[in-house]
């Protein structure tokens, strides 16, 4: 029984762990995305800055350039995350699997010892019964 709490005990840490990295893959994810968008902007508003929206032309600015590698490199990261976190997930649907199983097994065992303490107690209650019956009569 014991060896089953802490088999009980271990699932749910590694449950609680996989949604620990599920929520750190999430959060990294949108990090990177919001990082991009402010690019995005910086980008937006130096262009405006100096007119010139065409990435071939000659006096584009070195700064628009640089951060428009630097958006690519973000959404590239954030695809790439994206992969992990599908297998992030996926280890945590199979964590929670694994974890409901034991706990059904321990909850069928503890409903087995329960049924079989009632019985006992029943049969010593028919037992006084009995006794009581036997006395009276």
């Amino acid at each position: 029984m014991k060896s089953r709490n802490s088999l009980i005990r271990l699932k749910r840490f590694q449950v609680d762990e996989k949604r620990r990295q599920v929520a750190q893959i999430e959060m990294m994810i949108a990090e990177f995305e919001r990082m991009a968008t402010d690019l995005d902007d910086q980008i937006l508003a130096e262009q405006k800055r100096v007119g010139i929206s065409d990435v071939s032309h000659f006096a584009y600015p070195t700064f628009a350039k640089a951060a428009m590698q630097r958006r690519d490199n973000l959404l590239v990261s954030a695809n790439e995350l994206r992969s992990q976190l599908d297998a992030a997930q996926a280890a945590l649907s199979e964590a929670v699997e694994d974890m409901k199983k034991v706990e059904l097994i321990e909850e069928r065992d503890q409903m087995r010892d329960r049924a079989a303490s009632d019985a006992l107690e029943q049969d010593a209650l028919d037992e006084m019964a009995t006794r009581m019956s036997f006395r009276t009569a």
